[in-house]
């Protein structure tokens, strides 16, 4: 076992995902949401990072290989699930179904194929990463990292409204004078989550589409031996 910089990468993208969520047992939000952007998102770059200077500097390795999807899947699935839980923090009716539907169809997908690539063994290899399911992840990031960004504005709308006169709100809304910027940052709120709410269905089509094209293959192997 090699420690070369893109394992390093690799694993540090690993312990990166349930990093993700002590920040919210530490921090309180906003700032809990600024930090966990700003952790998922350097993350994120380390994805590429880390395959491209292993393929550039000729180390590629077991390690890696067995690290890289599993810091992926782990990133993607721990931020879900906290993203999903606190979409039911503000809500009477509990966690926001939009957000709740396509996290569930991603995780039972990212659990299902891993069982398969387990079962299968040694002709895992079978099931070879394809470019749609390069772009599936590639939509997940994205996806959840803009909508840590709704997180972020949010609670800045919280914290600027707070004990403000419903009458000085409608009159801000309604054009009124808008020092603290309010209207811009409950757009902005706005933006980002129709944004992320979107590219996470977007991605959970995707996820579902390669889930079954993995299916797909592996049936072969399926097969109880007459």
């Amino acid at each position: 076992m090699t420690w070369t910089i893109p394992n390093i990468l690799t694993t540090l993208r690993l312990l990166a995902a349930p990093g993700v969520v002590l920040l919210f047992l530490y921090f309180t939000r906003p700032w809990a949401d600024w930090f966990a952007l700003v952790l998922f998102v350097g993350a994120a770059v380390t994805d590429w990072f880390d395959g491209y200077l292993a393929r550039l500097w000729k180390q590629e390795s077991k390690l890696g290989a067995m690290l890289d999807p599993i810091a992926d899947k782990a990133m993607v699935v721990i931020a879900l699930l906290l993203i999903a839980g606190l979409s039911g923090v503000n809500r009477s009716d509990g966690m926001d179904p939009w957000i709740l539907l396509p996290a569930t169809f991603i995780i039972f997908r990212e659990v299902f194929v891993s069982g398969l690539r387990e079962f299968l063994g040694d002709t895992a290899g079978t099931l070879k990463v394809t470019k749609l399911a390069k772009w599936k992840t590639t939509s997940q990031m994205v996806a959840i990292g803009i909508l840590f960004g709704t997180g972020i504005f949010a609670h800045m709308y919280i914290e600027r409204t707070v004990g403000m006169d419903p009458s000085v709100l409608e009159d801000i809304f309604a054009g009124g004078a808008d020092p603290l910027g309010i209207r811009l940052i409950d757009r902005a709120e706005a933006m980002t989550w129709w944004a992320g709410v979107g590219l996470l269905w977007v991605a959970a089509l995707l996820t579902l589409v390669t889930g079954f094209d993995y299916f797909k293959k592996s049936l072969p192997y399926l097969k109880d031996e007459v």
